[in-house]
C-alpha cells in the first residue's frame, strides 16, 4: 500500500487574514471556525495527528479540509449540500402560513377576530388550499421567530398537560413588533 502526503497549499495573503478572523470569530458557525483553526494549524508546520489531537477531531476530518480547501479555497469550508427528504412545504407554503398568522381575521373576512391554532388550520386548508396540521402550523411559527400572546398555551398549541381544553386565542407577533401594535402604529 503507497501512502501519499497531503500537504496544504499556501493560502495567499487574503486567505490567511480570512481564516485568521474566522478562527478569532465568537459569532460564526462552532464548525467553521474549528475548520479555520485546523488549516491555519497545518498552514503553521504542525502535523495532522498533532492537529487533530489538539483540537479533538480525528485525522480524517483534518485531510478533508486540507483537501477541500487546495481544492476550493475558503469557499470548500462551507457545508456542502445533504441528501435527505425535501421539505414538506415549499416557501411560499411556509409564507402563507406566516402571512395568514400575522393577519387579521375580520380583514380576511372571517367571524371572528383572533386566531386559534384549529382555526389557522381550517382557513389554510379551506382558503389557501393548504394541506397542513395544527402542529406543523405551530412549528413553521415558531421556526420563523413568531411567538404567541395567547396565556393558556404555546406556539405549537400544547396546553400545559392540563387535558383536552378548547384551542387558546392566540395573537401571533414576531419580537418587537407587539409594542407598534399596542401603540397602534
Amino acid at each position: 500500500m503507497t501512502l501519499t502526503k497531503v500537504t496544504l497549499r499556501e493560502p495567499s495573503a487574503d486567505e490567511r487574514r480570512a481564516l485568521e478572523q474566522l478562527a478569532a470569530s465568537r459569532t460564526a458557525q462552532a464548525r467553521l471556525v474549528e475548520r479555520a483553526r485546523i488549516l491555519l494549524a497545518i498552514a503553521d508546520g504542525r502535523r495532522p495527528s498533532q492537529v487533530a489531537g489538539d483540537l479533538g477531531v480525528c485525522k480524517p476530518t483534518v485531510y478533508t479540509w486540507i483537501h477541500r480547501f487546495n481544492d476550493r479555497g475558503l469557499g470548500g469550508l462551507e457545508d456542502q449540500p445533504r441528501a435527505g427528504r425535501p421539505p414538506t412545504y415549499t416557501a411560499e407554503q411556509r409564507a402563507e402560513v406566516l402571512a395568514a398568522a400575522l393577519s387579521d381575521p375580520k380583514g380576511l373576512g372571517l367571524p371572528f377576530g383572533c386566531w386559534t391554532l384549529d382555526r389557522l388550520r381550517d382557513y389554510l386548508n379551506e382558503q389557501e388550499r393548504i394541506p397542513i396540521k395544527r402542529s406543523r402550523i405551530g412549528e413553521i411559527l415558531v421556526d420563523e421567530g413568531l411567538r404567541s400572546s395567547g396565556a393558556d398555551a404555546d406556539a405549537t398549541g400544547r396546553d400545559g398537560g392540563r387535558g383536552s381544553r378548547p384551542s387558546p386565542v392566540l395573537y401571533f407577533t414576531r419580537p418587537g413588533v407587539e409594542d407598534l401594535r399596542r401603540s397602534g402604529s
